[in-house]
C-alpha cells in the first residue's frame, strides 16, 4: 500500500515515527496547494496601473481579487429615469400641499420620484414630508443646494471620468442608504492640552490617524482650517526669513493626511506624485491636480455647508468631545475606490440635482 522506501524506513528506523510522516504530510500539502492554485488561481496575484514613466517605480499595485470585486453598495443603488415634463405638466407646488419649496417648480412626477429616491438614498423614510418641519428637513434643504453646487461648480472633480461621461454626485454618493454617512469625522482634541509645547496629539490609535502614531488632527488642520499642506522648500539653502515655516509636527500631519488619502482611494503616493520629485507640483501626475481640486471642494463642503448648520442638529448627532457637526473627507465619498461607486453615473437620471438652474431633461431620439 505504501511506497517501498516508506516500508524500508520503518524497518530501519522502528522508533522514528515522525520523520516519514512529516515528509509525506509536507509533500501531500504541497500537492493540495498546487492543485488549488491551478484550479482557483493565485489568491495573491496583483495587477499594476502605471502612473508615470517606466523604470521609475510609478505604479499602483492592487490584488486582482480586490480589483475584480465590485463595490457592494453599487447593487443597492436606487434610480429611475427622469420624466421629461410635457408643456401642460402640472407644477408640484400647485398640486401638492406643503410641497418642498426648493423643488416646487418640478413637475408632479419628477417631484415625487426625487423625494422617493432621496428617502431611499438616505435611509429616512419620512424625509421631506409635506408640511413637517424638523431638523432633517432643514438639513435636507441645505444638502439639496450643496449637491447642486457640487455638480455645477465642481464638475472638474465630480465629473472627472472621460470613460463614462456624466458622473456627478447625489445623496447616495455619501449616504449609501444610511442616515449618517460612513467615514465622517469629528474633532478629537489633543491627548494632553496642558503639555508644554506641542499638544501631543499623536501616538493614538484613531480613525483619523489611520490607526498609526501620526497626528490625529490632520483632517481638522487641512480640510477644515485650510492650513497649508506643503512643508518643503524647493530651493537649497533658503534664508531663514524666507524658509517654509512648517515644523516637524506639520510634516507629521502631512504624512497623516497623505496616509489618509491613500487608504481612502486604495492608491499609493505615486498615484499623484512623481517619485523622482515628490516636492515639485510641476512634475506630478494629472491625478494630483484632481486631488487638489478635491481638497478645495471638501474645504468648501465643511466650511460653507456643514459647519453653518451645526445648531440645527440635535445633541446626539454632534461630536462627543467638542459638540461639532459631522464633517466629510475623501473617504466619505470614495470609500476605498479611486472613483466613488467606481465612476457610476449619478446625475443623468437626476437632472434636478445637477444644476442650481432649471433642470435639463434628456429626450428620446
Amino acid at each position: 500500500m505504501f511506497p517501498k522506501w516508506f516500508d524500508k524506513w520503518n524497518r530501519d528506523n522502528p522508533r522514528d515515527l515522525y520523520g516519514p510522516a512529516i515528509l509525506v504530510g509536507v509533500a501531500g500539502g504541497a500537492v493540495v496547494v498546487a492543485a488549488g492554485l491551478v484550479s482557483f488561481g493565485q489568491p495573491f496575484a496583483t495587477e499594476s496601473m502605471q502612473t508615470g514613466p517606466r523604470g521609475t517605480g510609478m505604479h499602483v499595485t492592487r490584488f486582482q481579487s480586490a480589483v475584480n470585486t465590485p463595490d457592494p453598495t453599487i447593487a443597492e443603488y436606487f434610480t429611475m429615469a427622469a420624466v421629461p415634463p410635457l408643456d401642460d405638466a402640472e407644477r408640484a407646488g400647485d398640486v401638492i400641499e406643503g410641497a418642498e419649496p426648493l423643488l416646487a417648480d418640478l413637475s408632479v412626477e419628477n417631484y415625487e420620484r426625487l423625494i422617493e429616491a432621496m428617502r431611499v438614498w438616505t435611509g429616512i423614510p419620512d424625509l421631506l414630508t409635506p408640511g413637517e418641519e424638523n431638523y432633517q428637513t432643514v438639513v435636507a434643504r441645505s444638502m439639496i443646494q450643496m449637491t447642486q453646487e457640487l455638480n455645477e461648480g465642481w464638475g472638474a472633480h465630480t465629473n472627472n471620468n472621460p470613460d463614462s461621461g456624466n458622473v456627478g454626485v447625489n445623496c447616495y454618493t455619501c449616504h449609501r442608504g444610511e442616515q449618517v454617512p460612513n467615514n465622517v469625522w469629528f474633532k478629537l482634541g489633543p491627548v494632553n492640552a496642558n503639555a508644554a509645547g506641542w499638544s501631543a496629539n499623536q501616538n493614538r490609535a484613531t480613525v483619523q490617524s489611520q490607526f498609526t502614531a501620526l497626528p490625529s488632527d490632520a483632517l481638522e488642520k487641512y480640510l477644515l482650517e485650510n492650513n497649508p499642506i506643503n512643508v518643503h522648500d524647493l530651493d537649497a539653502r533658503v534664508p531663514r526669513d524666507m524658509a517654509n515655516p512648517a515644523t516637524i509636527q506639520d510634516t507629521y500631519r502631512t504624512y497623516s493626511l497623505m496616509n489618509y488619502f491613500s487608504n481612502s482611494l486604495a492608491v499609493n503616493c505615486v498615484f499623484c506624485h512623481n517619485s523622482r520629485a515628490f516636492y515639485d507640483p510641476s512634475q506630478n501626475t494629472p491625478q494630483w491636480a484632481n486631488a487638489s481640486l478635491g481638497i478645495l471642494m471638501v474645504q468648501e463642503i465643511n466650511n460653507d455647508w456643514l459647519v453653518p448648520i451645526t445648531d440645527v442638529f440635535p445633541e446626539h448627532r454632534l461630536g462627543p468631545v467638542f459638540g461639532d457637526v459631522a464633517k466629510v473627507a475623501c473617504a466619505t465619498c470614495h470609500q476605498g475606490y479611486q472613483q466613488p461607486l467606481e465612476g457610476m453615473d449619478m446625475i443623468s437620471d437626476w437632472p434636478e440635482l445637477a444644476t442650481t438652474g432649471e433642470p435639463v431633461y434628456a429626450t428620446a431620439d
